[in-house]
């Protein structure tokens, strides 16, 4: 096992190398001088070449991509052109707070997509199966930024029970009480769609083992229906946990939408309001850190399934 994780990690290298090159490269082609909006649109052309000079905007884009590099392995991201900070600080707080949506939606994500899965599954032909396909398609196929300003319309707006942006009121805010009431409906619409397609791969993996023929076998030897279905659950195992892990890593890095809606103050609304500040470095550290947690995911996620499954380590 320790072998077969060592392996796999150093297989991520190459992944994360190729990953930073894309992300160097994405942010050399978005319009905008990072050098004019520190500067302001009174510098003279002097102020401008100096501060390229300084910058190391003037060298190769190879060399500029090492320097890079090297300063993302020390753990200095740059610094912020709108706020001028350290940038490191702000994308780390900001994917603290993604983190945290992030589990509460993959929780409801993945106890509703198996709940549903294992209905319909087990349940064909009857009302709850078709009820259950039909949530699921429903969740797959309604667009998150829909959902949010349906959930934030008729449930925030109307009952009042939930707020409608933020993390915390910003009177008396900051408690875990307060903290639950705001995450809510972000997680719900950001669960729904990783529900739906836990929900469809669950049922169609769930449907396959039923119908192996260790299923008959252990029906003939008398076990009872629910020692059966634990031995289909083991073997769905590998499969569940590679669609709960991508459908983690889509979450870390796809609740742009969500957190843009309800002002969630995540990495996604950190990279969206840069993006229309044409802040450059917060960009670039954003995406590298949601595209390194991708992989850490995925590591994790393949380590798990090593465990579980003695073919993988083969």
């Amino acid at each position: 096992m320790t072998g077969y994780l060592i392996k796999r990690t150093l297989s991520a290298i190459p992944i994360l190398i190729g990953v930073s090159i894309v992300v160097f490269i994405m942010i050399k082609i978005i319009p905008g001088d990072p050098v004019a909006s520190l500067l302001g649109p009174t510098s003279t052309p002097a102020q401008r070449a100096a501060l390229t000079a300084r910058l190391g905007l003037d060298q190769p884009l190879p060399v500029q991509y090492c320097q890079w590099i090297w300063h993302v392995l020390q753990g200095d991201l740059g610094t912020s052109i709108a706020k001028q900070t350290p940038v490191g600080p702000l994308v780390v707080s900001a994917f603290e707070n993604t983190v945290i949506l992030t589990v509460f939606a993959a929780a409801l994500a993945f106890t509703g997509g198996v709940a549903l899965g294992a209905v319909a599954a087990l349940r064909r032909g009857r009302i709850a199966a078709t009820i259950s396909d039909l949530v699921s398609l429903v969740s797959i196929s309604v667009p998150q930024y829909s959902i949010s300003l349906l959930l934030i319309i008729y449930v925030a707006a109307t009952t009042h029970w939930f707020p409608t942006s933020g993390m915390f009121n910003a009177i008396d805010g900051g408690t875990w009480g307060d903290l639950a009431r705001h995450i809510v409906l972000p997680a719900i619409a950001a669960a729904l769609v990783p529900m739906g397609i836990i929900a469809r791969m669950f049922r169609a993996t769930v449907t396959d083992v039923m119908s192996m023929d260790f299923i008959d076998a252990l029906r003939s030897r008398g076990l009872t229906e629910r020692g059966i279905l634990r031995h289909a659950f083991h073997n769905t195992l590998p499969t569940l946990l590679t669609i709960a892990g991508l459908q983690l890593g889509y979450l870390l890095g796809g609740v742009i939408f969500i957190e843009t809606v309800f002002s969630w103050p995540g990495a996604g609304l950190l990279v969206y309001q840069s993006i229309a500040q044409r802040d450059l470095p917060v960009i670039q550290a954003g995406v590298i850190v949601s595209a390194l947690a991708f992989v850490l995911v995925n590591i994790v996620v393949d380590s798990l399934q090593a465990a579980v499954d003695p073919r993988v380590r083969a």
